[in-house]
């Protein structure tokens, strides 16, 4: 749970960062790429971190513009990483807008659960985050280089002329 807007501000500016990082990296021949046919692709996944976040935060009490077209994945990977750069800067922006560091210990019920709003903030950068580690796999799988996110990426490590750790 957060206690102040700005320990947010400042996970949230360093997580979605390293999720730029992670859709910037995205190829348009890899939006496709999925583990089976019951599951999400590549972009589906990119797409509901995209759209997901105003739909969250407007649950939360947050007030954002929602994503045009949210139903329709784009084909532009491009596009993707494009509209969550406005994303998370229309979150950053309406989170120190809107709430103060007193409203983060009201109660809100969301998603049919009541929790403070400082822990439904928490609960959006644990979903990003989430769904930025399935999307890592399918790069791999997809043949698209993975960036460092928390440390160096196995190609990370070659860069900096050390084997990748094994365990």
């Amino acid at each position: 749970m957060y206690s102040s807007i700005a320990e947010f501000i400042d996970d949230w500016t360093q997580e979605a960062a390293l999720t730029q990082n992670v859709l910037d990296a995205l190829q348009n021949s890899s939006l496709q790429q999925q583990v089976s046919t019951d599951d999400r692709t590549l972009g589906r996944i990119a797409w509901h971190i995209v759209t997901s976040t105003p739909g969250m935060l407007n649950e939360f009490g947050i007030h954002v513009p929602q994503v045009e077209n949210a139903e329709t994945v784009p084909q532009s990977a491009k596009e993707i990483a494009g509209v969550f750069r406005r994303v998370t800067t229309d979150t950053a922006h309406a989170v120190k807008e809107q709430w103060t560091g007193a409203s983060l210990t009201e109660e809100v019920n969301v998603f049919g659960r009541t929790m403070t709003k400082g822990t439904t903030l928490l609960l959006l950068i644990k979903h990003m985050i989430h769904h930025r580690g399935q999307m890592t796999i399918l790069m791999r799988q997809a043949g698209v280089r993975v960036p460092d996110i928390y440390g160096p990426a196995r190609e990370g490590w070659a860069q900096i002329g050390m084997d990748a750790p094994t365990i």
